[in-house]
């Protein structure tokens, strides 16, 4: 069986690119994680797990320093391939302690509510979060661009510590079927659409359930070439197309057309 076909290192032209974490992204906050300060100086922390169900997402705080909380979950496929995520979330400040967490893991989001205390320095405001390159992903600066075309990369998942770190994956069987797994983190399965037409198979997705501390709804849209799966021009919509969706990933099997059995 072949393996998951890494696409994070394909460039994109910044002009159509909304969010560098994420090729297929179109409006909302951007970034693998987001951490805000709340009114009552708790922390929001955002984390994009896609492929973790709700009910698999490990996490706890550190009780020497009380400082960050550790996170963990693992993807389990049909098919045996395993996506394993790790990482930590907290302050980067020697002022505050972590007091509590509330937790909840949906469609493939993880968000948590972090209260803390000031334990010094208590007229400084803190703002110090861990980890230190919160809020930079998903963006990009024309300015650091290495490239002459301005040409920026798409980020690989900074949390996944085995399997696939691109969003969009796909393998072939040796039945002949094509499989495509794509992230869209936060958007529940009645709320994904596959679109195939003759030439592409497009994908849609908008997380409608906008929670209480997020700025807006997330929108995703794309689409699978037929080069990616048929190489000697069929059509698209010959083929049988099924998908399915679970825990912010989308899942597309491309069946090659039925034999022609007609006797001349």
């Amino acid at each position: 069986m072949a393996a998951y076909i890494d696409m994070s290192r394909v460039p994109y032209i910044p002009g159509r690119l909304h969010a560098t974490n994420h090729p297929y992204q179109r409006y909302g906050p951007k970034g693998f994680m987001e951490i805000k300060v709340l009114p009552n100086d708790d922390l929001y922390v955002r984390v994009d797990l896609p492929g973790v169900p709700d009910n698999a997402i490990r996490y706890r705080v550190d009780a020497v320093r009380q400082k960050v909380v550790f996170f963990s979950g693992e993807e389990t496929l049909g098919d045996g391939d395993v996506r394993e995520y790790s990482g930590t979330a907290g302050l980067g400040c020697d002022c505050c302690v972590i007091t509590g967490v509330e937790a909840k893991m949906k469609d493939g989001v993880l968000r948590m509510i972090l209260s803390r205390v000031k334990v010094k320095d208590h007229d400084n405001k803190c703002t110090h979060f861990l980890p230190p390159n919160t809020g930079k992903s998903g963006r990009y600066d024309l300015s650091e661009s290495p490239s002459p075309y301005n040409m920026v990369e798409v980020e690989d998942h900074p949390f996944v510590v085995k399997g696939r770190k691109s969003v969009l994956a796909t393998k072939g069987s040796s039945d002949g079927c094509h499989h495509f797994s794509v992230d869209l983190p936060g958007v529940c399965s009645d709320d994904m659409f596959v679109l195939p037409n003759e030439n592409e198979i497009k994908f849609y997705g908008e997380n409608k359930e906008v929670y209480e501390h997020d700025e807006s709804c997330r929108i995703f849209l794309g689409a699978i070439s037929k080069l990616a799966f048929c190489s000697d021009g069929t059509p698209v919509l010959s083929h049988d197309i099924a998908w399915d969706a679970e825990f912010g990933v989308l899942k597309v099997r491309v069946s090659p057309p039925p034999p022609n059995n007609n006797n001349e």
